[in-house]
């Protein structure tokens, strides 16, 4: 099929606010997912290591992955190009397709309708290509070409077989001495499976030029089209995506009770005042929860958007437009029934739909000091990427690391293990004194001013401490005069075999969290 690609180089980037000429990276567990253009001019390569980048590019910018939005800031860019051909297909953030059959007649052909394409999202340097199928259709984009209909194989010839976006089987071609998409589809399909298997038969079908997605695609039937009314109508991004959530998981209970595996998502809304929304999503192995993210992402990007529904949503359909037989999915080396994960997903789906989305909590670490601050707790089936500031860190240094990367530190000041069983949610008030009855004070450099030796909890009874550890003194956020705050903890356990986290703060001694 001949299609219409549009890429957006380094969308990450863009949808970050950030222009080419600043250098970027887009940084997901400990490596560049993506950078900007002045940021590979000093060296920066996707895959690198935080520390490598940094050290290849001075002054480099780090930014966490937003895929969110990525999604959300894609949306206007998408109804420029729905302007030119309703049927519309988001590949992924930075990239979607339109087929060309009718656009090009209408336009005055392929060139003509690229030009108009081109034109029309220049703010973003959008590019737009054309050839047969959407993966040469992209690297058309990516060079600003336009292939003639039945060259497609010659274009493809001379690329590396990286494009394919299969390192390993990449990385195997080559030692092999095939290093580029001719010499690649040049060898036979039957030999190509039995030597590579599946995946690369479909490497070996795109580098000859061949559709990614199979002519078996279908249109399924109308039944199995989902669809919740929104009563009252929903404004905000949260009430839509709770009924989002419910609608993935019977699409996919339906789909696979009839042996289907969905391909092409199609997501209708409808407004208050009459307004029909429509995009269109590609997917591979979608899972519920996978289903119900790109509901979500859209969702997002209709509803924030400054230029989006003039009211409330008041229905929402998810419509399975292409479906394949569900061939199975192999287990895992390790074993798991994923029959089980599914069903405990719904039953935790269930309990939010009587509860309330913030019945059903999942806790996220975050990294920090203190042990009620390295601990987020997000609504189950929502991003588990804590978007929260985190008390100490400076976020323009700070900002551009995963969140598996800020739980690990480092953290200067940060108590040791073993964690506390219980942290109070309101500190309770304390009184420690030194052997002479004088209270313990911490100064400015973390010196104690005592051994502590007797603890008063809540204006309760003195209690001896037979032992204790710290202080660990924290100096948090002194770029910041309305945020700096100034504090030690101390580990201590009492005569009577209990111990507790203490924390001393302006002279005022509090028990954050008690131990096991």
């Amino acid at each position: 099929m001949r299609t219409l690609v549009l890429w957006c180089p380094d969308w990450p980037v863009t949808a970050a606010g950030f222009s080419p000429d600043e250098p970027v990276a887009i940084m997901f567990a400990n490596r560049v997912v993506a950078c900007s253009a002045a940021a590979r001019r000093g060296g920066v390569q996707r895959g690198l290591r935080r520390r490598q980048a940094e050290a290849r590019c001075p002054g480099l910018q780090l930014v966490a992955h937003d895929p969110t939005g990525d999604a959300r800031a894609f949306e206007p860019v998408v109804a420029a190009v729905e302007a030119f051909c309703p049927r519309l297909e988001i590949v992924r953030p930075g990239v979607c397709a339109v087929g060309t059959r009718g656009p090009s007649r209408y336009f005055g052909g392929d060139e003509a309708l690229t030009a108009r394409v081109t034109e029309a999202v220049a703010h973003v340097g959008g590019q737009a290509g054309i050839a047969d199928g959407s993966f040469a259709a992209e690297l058309a984009a990516r060079a600003g070409r336009v292939i003639p209909p039945g060259e497609t194989p010659t274009f493809l010839a001379t690329f590396s077989v990286g494009v394919l976006e299969r390192p390993e089987l990449a990385d195997l071609l080559t030692r092999l001495g095939i290093r580029t998409l001719g010499a690649f589809a040049a060898l036979p399909a039957a030999s190509v499976l039995a030597r590579f298997g599946a995946d690369g038969l479909v490497a070996h079908r795109l580098a000859s030029g061949e559709d990614e997605h199979p002519l078996s695609a279908r249109i399924p039937p109308p039944e199995l089209d989902v669809t919740a009314e929104l009563d009252p109508p929903a404004e905000r991004v949260e009430t839509a995506v709770f009924a989002a959530r419910g609608l993935a998981h019977q699409l996919c209970d339906e789909l696979s009770a009839r042996g289907l595996a969905l391909s092409c998502l199609r997501v209708e809304a409808e407004t208050e005042h009459g307004e029909t929304l429509v995009r269109r999503w590609r997917l591979e192995g979608a899972t519920p929860l996978a289903l119900a993210e790109r509901v979500r992402w859209q969702l997002d990007g209709w509803l924030s958007n400054p230029h989006g529904p003039t009211a409330g949503l008041t229905l929402l359909r998810l419509v399975p437009e292409e479906v394949l037989p569900d061939e199975g999915r192999q287990l895992g080396f390790w074993g798991g029934d994923r029959a089980l994960d599914d069903h405990a997903a719904r039953a935790l789906l269930h309990v939010q739909g009587l509860l309330g989305p913030d019945a059903v909590t999942t806790a996220v670490p975050i990294g920090g000091r203190g042990p009620a601050e390295q601990v987020q707790l997000v609504p189950w089936g929502d991003a588990r990427a804590p978007t929260t500031c985190i008390l100490g860190v400076d976020s323009r240094t700070y900002a551009g690391y995963p969140a598996q990367e800020r739980s690990g530190g480092p953290w200067p000041g940060r108590v040791p293990a073993p964690s506390p069983a219980a942290v109070h949610v309101n500190p309770i008030r304390a009184e420690v004194v030194d052997a002479n009855n004088q209270p313990v004070t911490v100064s400015g450099r973390g010196a104690a001013s005592g051994e502590p030796a007797k603890i008063s909890i809540d204006g309760g009874r003195w209690t001896g401490i037979s032992a204790w550890a710290g202080p660990w003194p924290v100096d948090e956020r002194w770029w910041d005069p309305q945020a700096h705050r100034r504090r030690a903890r101390w580990q201590v356990v009492t005569a009577d075999g209990t111990a507790h986290l203490l924390a001393v703060e302006g002279g005022r001694w509090s028990v954050e969290a008690t131990y096991d």
